[in-house]
């Protein structure tokens, strides 16, 4: 099928190309060739950048698969390991897979003795993220073997590195921050149990993971690990087109999530809800948030891609519930004012209409909170779960023969040509 487009009365052809699922795309990479012109698309939202087979996103109809499978039936029944080699190998492991993938990623734990010494150049109260861009990128300073991109056992390995040393680093900036001496991964624990472990053992005394908090953490994870084309991940992609080493690539998308308005939506919204505080101060904020002359925006609400309920906050609900229960947390004014405002925002003719329906955000960092993490590492965790994303999205552009070096184009509105004055002459 072909799109015809009309260009000063003149009819060009354009291809269309049609995915498995989800709209098909015209292909334009020859209008510039044929006209001279360029497309605008500010944020590149009506633009596909890639062709890929990971991840597929329908916003309209909140759905979210995973090479095919909804993230539901991956919270609810697999693991994020299980998870790990799906997005990476294209398939569900079978028994003897997964158990050969647990045991990598697993012995690929530790990092190089003289990362301690790396750790220690940073201010205390320095931002886990801000070490975590920087761990990682120093990652190819460490593992010369695993940094030739042509290479694809040495892909691999890069791959099994950084799923494997993400949990381990993510610790390490944690324990600094606080004060307390690092914790070595153990073997015989499993990926996210020895991640809570590393987060939470001190020296002084045994600690015994609680197999609930492991089990929402992992689902967690699970949720988080991909998400199509986000900002983060286009800029792997990006950086990962120049030829750049997958530990400089993964940083850069360190650095992407970073941004408030991409990975810092959790812990915003749970400073809104701390603001809000009350339930009987909530039709205060709603009445705000309303109010275009007001700078208030409720956090946790709506999506830039889903325009019905998030399919990953309905996971995130009933986990949130599982871990406050087993804490003990019955009485949470946070939950409180959450589970209201969700009730009410449902309801409103206001955020229906604009279907601003509550997102992941909304409750993953109150469930983050209960476990013990404070919301500077919110962010830290998001990038945990989303280096198998990152690293599945970069070998496979890695891998298309088709891929070139990422070089949008611009509408140029600046000065057009112009002489050179010497200062004497400026007046």
């Amino acid at each position: 099928m072909d799109c015809t487009l009309i260009i000063d009365n003149k009819a060009l052809e354009q291809p269309v190309k049609e995915g498995t699922i989800g709209p098909s795309v015209i292909d334009i990479s020859k209008l510039y060739g044929q006209t001279g012109m360029f497309t605008y698309d500010p944020g590149f939202t009506s633009t596909a950048s890639c062709e890929s087979k990971i991840t597929y996103i329908d916003g309209d109809e909140g759905i979210l698969l995973y090479r095919g499978y909804p993230i539901d039936q991956l919270a609810e029944h697999g693991d994020f390991l299980e998870t790990c080699y799906l997005l990476l190998y294209g398939e569900l492991p079978t028994a003897a897979q997964k158990a050969d993938f647990d045991y990598r990623v697993t012995r690929h734990t530790m990092v190089h003795d003289q990362m301690n010494r790396f750790f220690t150049g940073f201010r205390r109260d320095a931002h886990p993220m801000a070490i975590m861009v920087a761990s990682v990128g120093a990652l190819s300073a460490f593992y010369h073997d695993s940094t030739d991109i042509s290479d694809p056992h040495q892909r691999m390995i890069a791959s099994m590195r950084m799923i494997a040393k993400m949990p381990t680093l993510a610790a390490m900036a944690y324990k600094y921050s606080i004060g307390q001496p690092f914790v070595y991964p153990q073997n015989d624990l499993d990926y996210t149990s020895n991640f809570l472990r590393m987060c939470f053992a001190v020296p002084a005394e045994e600690y015994k993971v609680n197999p609930v908090l492991s089990r929402a953490l992992d689902r967690i994870f699970i949720l988080h690990a991909d998400h199509e084309q986000n900002a983060s991940t286009s800029t792997v992609r990006l950086a990962g087109s120049s030829g750049a080493n997958p530990f400089a690539c993964i940083a850069a998308g360190i650095a992407c999530l970073w941004g408030p308005a991409h990975g810092g939506a959790n812990e915003a919204a749970l400073k809104m809800l701390e603001e809000i505080g009350t339930p009987d101060r909530i039709p205060e904020y709603i009445a705000k948030a309303k109010d275009k002359n007001d700078p208030f925006r409720l956090m946790g609400f709506g999506h830039r891609v889903y325009k019905n309920y998030d399919p990953r906050a309905r996971i995130m609900q009933k986990t949130t519930h599982e871990v406050l229960n087993e804490l003990g947390i019955k009485d949470d004014p946070l939950l409180d004012v959450a589970v209201e405002l969700e009730q009410i925002a449902l309801k409103d003719e206001y955020f229906v209409e604009k279907k601003l329906y509550p997102n992941i955000d909304f409750y993953s960092g109150i469930t983050l909170k209960a476990m013990g993490f404070p919301t500077s590492m919110f962010t830290v965790l998001f990038a945990l779960a989303r280096t198998v994303g990152w690293i599945a999205q970069w070998s496979e552009m890695i891998e298309d023969p088709s891929q070139r070096i990422g070089r949008p184009r611009q509408l140029y509105t600046g000065e057009t040509e112009r002489d050179y004055v010497t200062v004497p002459q400026r007046g």
